[in-house]
């Protein structure tokens, strides 16, 4: 095993944020083990999402996205394959895994981060081309410790995260629209901005709904713009019985609204877009949805941008299905 120049575990416990943590831990295990490429990830469903990288010939980068089922370390993680591999290519379900088939791996090194609640946050972990010694296996008790460190930080940084939120609510009072209580557009835009920032540190995964009334401007045509405004209370209303107490609500303007689900994993979202429309039918109320998840290149406004063309296919669809 190679020299470290950092010392002791000591040196890594003044980091008190994740990401930072991370960084200082794949610097370390680095230089202490070698290997061409550290990594800390974030599970989500099918996405298994690098947030931290400590590369040196594999050519991975920060926010690269691969296939969960894919890695060594979907099966490390179930119990089928060692944390320490010094041979992969001797352990019969890494040597199948397809991502030996887009990487050359002859030893591997993975072990689980866990959530304050103990489900599974992601993964340390590492890779090189060549197989090494198999007194590599004597270094298992130092990683698993360091993965409690890190899950420690991660549920400190979590904490955090939740406080801030609650204080971003209480400060918002002049960020709400008076009519249906909900955030107003400047709010949305300051938490889109806000929860983007912690989508990119933590790999957190998020999903945009866009909702639109279709019969407002006949109501207020017809009955008034007082019974307009009732439906627009009552579409409110909808909206926040239907998502969760994380979600951010907001009306973008005239009878368009938005939920910014936070944590929400693509099959949590589908549950939610079934949620919103059976709310909005037993209110009798019509309204166009259109939904998108959120990926590490094009951010939460991209699937802001996305959602919104799916609201409209979604309205031109129903219209469509009410003229046959």
């Amino acid at each position: 095993m190679g020299n470290s120049s950092i010392s002791t575990i000591r040196d890594l416990i003044p980091f008190d944020n994740f990401e930072a943590a991370s960084r200082a831990v794949l610097a370390f295990l680095h230089q202490r083990l070698g290997f061409n490429l550290w990594m800390m990830t974030r599970t989500s469903g099918e996405d298994w999402i690098v947030l931290q990288v400590e590369d040196h010939g594999y050519d991975v980068s920060e926010g690269t996205v691969l296939r969960w089922t894919d890695s060594f370390c979907s099966q490390m993680v179930q119990g089928f394959g060692p944390r320490v591999a010094p041979n992969a290519q001797e352990i019969a379900v890494y040597a199948a895994a397809p991502i030996g088939q887009q990487m050359t791996i002859g030893a591997y090194i993975g072990v689980p981060i866990q959530t304050p609640s103990g489900q599974l946050f992601g993964t340390l972990c590492a890779i090189d081309p060549e197989p090494k010694t198999l007194d590599l296996q004597t270094e298992l008790p130092l990683l698993e410790l360091l993965a409690q460190l890190l899950g420690s930080v991660l549920a400190a940084d979590l904490a955090a995260v939740e406080q801030s939120r609650l204080l971003e609510l209480m400060r918002t009072d002049c960020m709400t629209d008076l009519l249906t209580g909900l955030y107003n557009r400047r709010a949305w835009e300051q938490a889109i901005e806000l929860e983007e920032a912690r989508a990119r540190r933590y790999g957190t995964p998020y999903c945009v709904f866009i909702a639109d009334l279709d019969g407002l401007k006949d109501i207020n045509d017809t009955e008034g713009h007082a019974e307009g405004d009732r439906l627009l209370q009552r579409a409110a209303q909808c909206l926040q019985t239907a998502v969760r107490k994380c979600d951010l609500v907001a009306r973008l303007g005239g009878d368009e609204f938005g939920v910014l689900a936070i944590d929400c994993a693509r099959e949590s979202s589908i549950d939610m877009l079934d949620r919103l429309r059976h709310t909005f039918e037993s209110a009798n109320i019509e309204v166009s949805i259109g939904m998108a998840m959120r990926d590490s290149i094009n951010g939460i406004l991209g699937a802001l941008r996305t959602a919104d063309l799916n609201m409209y296919r979604n309205k031109r669809y129903r219209k469509g299905y009410q003229k046959n």
